[in-house]
């Protein structure tokens, strides 16, 4: 299996109020600890949209045309990307591991491997099919239909859930999103605690 990473960088950080991109965590951009968890399990690695720092490994690729949404950042990584399947990853998640992502590469097939704990779906860190997810997931973006959890109910979705997902996660912190100061700070914590 043919496999390529892409982290989405886009979005406005409105309630971080600055770009989470380049934020630092523990010395590091987020952009930056994402793409180098992507690079050990991946080929290819994408930067999509957004402004990576210049330390991030991989190759940018545009977003399409298109409101701005998660959903335009995902046909951009699946459309820059050549690779049988996709493991994408947003920005604000800066605790994600090689091992999760690696988890999530090995398991069975499906269009679309989204990890799911009682938080929700987490289809911003999940593997895409992308010869079956690309037209489905460019449909929905140029009919306004613009939720990327509404494209998982358009594709076959299997969820890494359970004990698959603590597994892949024993401190739990690889979905922790990283979207206000409060939570930059918590996975501050979180990363003192682990030591990683």
């Amino acid at each position: 299996m043919r496999l390529d990473g892409a982290v989405l960088l886009g979005g406005a950080s409105r309630r971080m109020g600055r770009d989470k991109a380049r934020l630092e965590l523990g010395g590091v951009p987020c952009a930056e600890r994402v793409a180098r968890a992507l690079a050990e399990v991946c080929g290819d690695v994408w930067l999509v949209g957004g402004d990576p720092p210049e330390s991030a490994p991989g190759r940018p690729a545009r977003d399409p045309d298109g409101p701005r949404c998660a959903l335009r950042g995902l046909v951009a990584a699946l459309a820059a990307s050549q690779a049988e399947y996709v493991l994408v990853c947003a920005t604000d998640q800066p605790l994600v591991t090689p091992a999760f992502l690696g988890a999530l590469a090995d398991a069975p097939p499906a269009d679309a491997v989204v990890p799911r704990d009682p938080s929700g779906a987490h289809p911003l860190c999940a593997r895409y099919h992308r010869a079956t997810v690309l037209g489905p997931a460019r449909g929905r973006l140029s009919g306004d239909a613009l939720s990327v959890r509404g494209l998982l109910d358009a594709v076959d979705t299997s969820w890494f859930e359970g004990v698959d997902l603590r597994a892949a996660d024993p401190n739990g912190v690889a979905l922790l999103n990283v979207n206000t100061p409060e939570e930059f700070a918590e996975a501050e914590a979180r990363l003192l605690a682990i030591g990683t």
